[in-house]
């Protein structure tokens, strides 16, 4: 058996390489850019994130997990926000204060609180609701309403830039 030429055995290095980074795109894991401010101070313009597309195959959404996701008014942008209101569970906000079924939640990652008042809403079965950390800056269910589960990409799960904020996310 002959070996083969250095060129061929690059090039089928170079495509199995591509073929792979491709695979793992789509299925595994994405990179995305964070553009506005919504998410401050959790994440910044700017801040490059690893999310895991895969999570939601097997596991539901947790309160409190940041989370990309199909922007459901235009589902071609992709958005980043935080899961408050799960299936099912009753979410109001009073003065800024996030209720879930009437109980108020602990949120230490909001710093910059508004005032907004919601009227109690009821999230559908197979949907979310979701803010940003910074709330007078977010447009988010608030807004647009409820996030549909065949929206989210995945959770974030690590920052790889800049490298001053290399880390995982919470």
């Amino acid at each position: 058996m002959a070996a083969k030429p250095w060129w061929r055995e690059t090039l089928e290095t170079v495509v199995w390489a591509l073929v792979l980074a491709l695979i793992l795109r789509a299925f595994v894991v994405q990179a995305f850019w964070i553009p506005s401010g919504s998410m401050i101070p959790t994440l910044l313009p700017g801040d490059r994130v690893l999310v895991a597309k895969f999570w939601y195959h097997f596991t539901d959404p947790k309160r409190g997990q940041i989370v990309v996701f199909r922007y459901p008014v235009d589902p071609r942008r992709d958005f980043v926000k935080r899961v408050i209101g799960l299936p099912g569970e009753t979410v109001e906000i009073r003065d800024g204060q996030v209720y879930i079924n009437e109980e108020p939640i602990v949120e230490p990652y909001v710093q910059n609180r508004d005032f907004y008042n919601m009227s109690p809403v009821k999230v559908p079965p197979g949907e979310y609701f979701m803010m940003g950390d910074n709330r007078p800056n977010s447009q988010d269910s608030r807004f647009w309403g409820f996030v549909p589960k065949g929206f989210l990409r995945g959770p974030v799960l690590f920052r790889y830039w800049p490298p001053s904020r290399i880390g995982a996310v919470d």
